[in-house]
């Protein structure tokens, strides 16, 4: 077999193939054997069709058996022999017409991954966040998770207010006369969702029990059921119960049942928490800033299956936080070329990113040492709540413990970086960080 490689980019090979005439009339010769073995020609037995024949009426199947044979047995091998390493599956471009006697020859292209000589990453100037931490998210945090396993308990307040559950009956009428599936008994209704025609719960804030209200709304214009779309309606409501939401109190036992042995150690857990992920968002600002430098510092060619692997990752995870919230990429307008045209650059980015990260690294001879990975797994047991020995246990996997020797040397990385530079800091941007409505139980599941 001989080989030829030729640089056609940098993220690019061409290889030419040839495969010796003896070898390919091996081939041919097992391929009509074993076309004789299975097909059936009218007056002949099974394995006894003449040569002749088989040429005839199964030559374009030969040939593609053998064709693919080959390149399957010699381009991997070719690729090994001459340390040509795919990010992608190889194309093949050109391939020479088969025949007895005569060597084979094709073409592959090949995307491989680029050299990548890093610059300038050393004295990026950089800005970072002051980080004071208010002690007012550990309060809201508590209040959330209290709210958050509210019970409905009747009221004894007299008259309803935003935010109750009613009990009601009503009768819709349209011109004075009742329509379809106007009507309802018990129906319960809170107060303030909106959940029902526009401007019928407001009518009933400051209702007592028992109390019969006429309330007068129009359906809107693109109602469902398009007879009563547009139309003005009159309901005859009688109430009958009042609930409230009321909120456990902050104590012990509202602690147990999130898996917490006292408040004052979901406390500690919630600031814990808190703080963390504060200081990741600050943290992360940073390595935002600090990434768009080195892309913007280092230009270089990406190959596109490196491109479309990372698309398919972004996509596979998005996918999966819309399925967690019973959507789909459909729901919000989208489908997959709609995705790839949204995100390539995010995607390019990250690809870029990547490489730059893998080359200073290098270039450092930043190395990921046995007793950095046991400390980042005991860190990762106590995130997850999880016993030390089975995170190892976990991590043990080959697969498992590249991933996670990887996002070690990449963090050594970036933290190299940052402490090669310029980083001021300054004031907290004026907007307030979204809340985390997850609770500590929520989080460990």
């Amino acid at each position: 077999m001989n080989i030829t490689v030729e640089d056609l980019s940098t993220i690019k090979k061409k290889l030419v193939v040839e495969i010796a005439a003896e070898q390919v009339s091996q081939e041919i010769e097992k391929a009509y054997a074993k076309i004789a073995k299975t097909v059936t020609v009218k007056g002949f037995r099974k394995g006894k069709v003449p040569r002749r024949l088989l040429e005839q009426q199964y030559a374009p199947r030969m040939e593609n058996d053998v064709v693919g044979s080959l390149i399957k047995d010699s381009l991997y091998k070719a690729m090994i022999e001459n340390k040509v390493n795919p990010v992608s599956q190889p194309e093949i471009v050109e391939s020479a017409k088969l025949e007895v006697g005569k060597s084979f020859v094709y073409e592959a292209e090949v995307e491989i991954r680029p050299e990548v000589v890093a610059k300038d990453y050393t004295g990026l100037k950089l800005e970072k966040e002051k980080f004071e931490f208010d002690e007012k998210v550990v309060a809201d945090r508590l209040n959330q998770l209290s709210e958050s396993r509210s019970s409905l308990e009747v009221t004894s307040r007299k008259k309803t207010r935003d935010g109750d559950t009613v009990i009601i009956d009503f009768d819709g009428f349209i011109e004075g006369s009742a329509f379809e599936n106007g009507s309802a008994k018990d129906h319960q209704l809170e107060l303030g969702t909106g959940s029902f025609i526009p401007g019928f719960e407001e009518q009933l804030i400051g209702m007592k029990r028992d109390e019969e209200r006429e309330v007068e709304v129009s359906f809107p214009e693109k109602y469902g059921a398009k007879e009563l779309a547009g139309k003005p309606a009159k309901f005859k409501v009688v109430l009958k119960e009042i609930k409230e939401k009321v909120a456990p109190k902050l104590n012990d036992d509202l602690a147990k049942e999130v898996g917490f042995d006292s408040l004052e150690l979901l406390n500690v857990r919630i600031r814990e928490d808190s703080i963390r992920e504060q200081t990741d968002r600050v943290g992360n600002q940073t390595q935002e800033q600090m990434m768009d430098l080195l892309v913007e510092a280092n230009s270089f060619e990406v190959p596109e299956g490196m491109i479309q692997s990372q698309l398919d990752h972004l996509k596979q995870n998005f996918t999966q936080r819309l399925q967690s919230q019973g959507m789909t990429l459909e729901m919000l307008g989208m489908n997959d070329e709609g995705f790839a045209a949204a995100y390539r650059d995010m995607a390019v980015k990250q690809v870029r990113g990547e490489l730059i990260l893998d080359s200073i690294a290098d270039q450092e001879k930043l190395k990921v040492e046995d007793a950095e990975i046991d400390v980042k797994i005991e860190e990762l047991a106590k995130q997850s709540n999880a016993e030390v020995e089975q995170t190892k246990t976990y991590f043990a996997n080959p697969q498992a413990k590249e991933g996670l020797v990887g996002q070690i040397l990449q963090d050594k990385v970036i933290a190299f970086v940052i402490d090669k530079a310029v980083v001021t800091e300054v004031e907290p941007k004026q907007e307030e960080a979204a809340v985390d409505t997850e609770t500590p139980e929520e989080k460990e599941s």
